[in-house]
């Protein structure tokens, strides 16, 4: 992805150095430890609970020459989504943009959906219409999950923008709506629908982004597809040691995740997206 010396986005809310990167006791070094956490990251679930009180150190610290550059990385894909998803909305749904503030912390911070940390992963809150990541992340996902590469760690900076994109069309408000009245079963279901065309939406960007900046490489969207896969329900759950259970999916499977990706960069429009009334997902 080409990225370096290009605009960036003036909708940051720097936390890095705000005193709120001590870090927490997470967990110890064990494989099984290790699982828990990256299950955490993907499911926008703090499992800290269930390490039993054990310890691991969690960011926090010197900003370190990687964390800016990364920052800056972030900083530019999320300029681009801002260009990108300003021209969808005025051609496709005739109304205009309001970017999103992305908030970017070191060890641990707070939001209107709880405390941010490296167990809960990026994610979207709709309490204060933010997104909030830990660049930290980006090595979880090459050296845990086998998703390296700078169009991947794109693809998550434009999924958690289009649960934004969701929010504005007030998609992810009737979702929730009806989650909240719905079995478990039901609302995790529900949960893989608004997860899978996130993913669909993030698709729609890398279209865009190829076309209106030339930004993408020989090899980007294999790394996009790769990460949709790796970070599927069935895939996170089988590399922790488990037995996958479609019943407790939340974000779909690694087939689904990758192809509603494709389907968004292949259309490159919203309508394409409709996750909520496809027959098959």
């Amino acid at each position: 992805m080409q990225w370096r010396g290009r605009r960036g986005s003036r909708n940051i809310e720097d936390r890095r150095s705000s005193g709120g990167g001590r870090g927490i006791a997470v967990g110890g070094g064990s494989a099984g430890l290790l699982a828990i956490v990256v299950i955490g990251y993907f499911l926008g679930v703090d499992l800290t609970p269930l390490l039993n009180g054990q310890s691991i150190q969690q960011g926090g610290g010197e900003i370190t020459q990687a964390d800016e550059e990364a920052a800056e990385f972030v900083s530019v894909t999320l300029a681009d989504t801002e260009e990108v998803w300003a021209g969808i909305f005025d051609t496709q749904l005739n109304t205009a943009y309001r970017p999103v503030t992305l908030v970017l912390y070191k060890g641990v911070t707070q939001s209107p959906c709880g405390g941010a940390s490296g167990a809960t992963g990026p994610f979207y809150c709709p309490g204060d219409k933010k997104v909030y990541l830990d660049t930290a992340f980006f090595v979880t996902m090459e050296r845990q999950l086998g998703a390296a590469g700078d169009f991947a760690s794109a693809y998550v900076v434009a999924h958690e923008v289009g649960h934004y994109v969701q929010d504005e069309l007030g998609i992810l408000s009737a979702a929730n709506e009806v989650r909240a009245r719905s079995s478990e079963a039901d609302s995790n279901a529900i949960s893989v629908r608004i997860e899978l065309q996130a993913d669909c939406f993030s698709g729609i960007w890398a279209r865009h982004a190829e076309q209106r900046f030339g930004s993408l490489e020989s090899g980007d969207l294999e790394e996009a597809v790769n990460a949709a896969r790796q970070i599927g329900d069935d895939t996170l759950q089988r590399n922790a040691g488990r037995v996958p259970s479609p019943h407790t999916f939340t974000h779909g499977t690694a087939e689904q995740r990758s192809r509603w990706f494709r389907t968004g960069y292949r259309t490159g429009r919203v309508d394409s997206c409709d996750t909520f009334s496809a027959q098959r997902l």
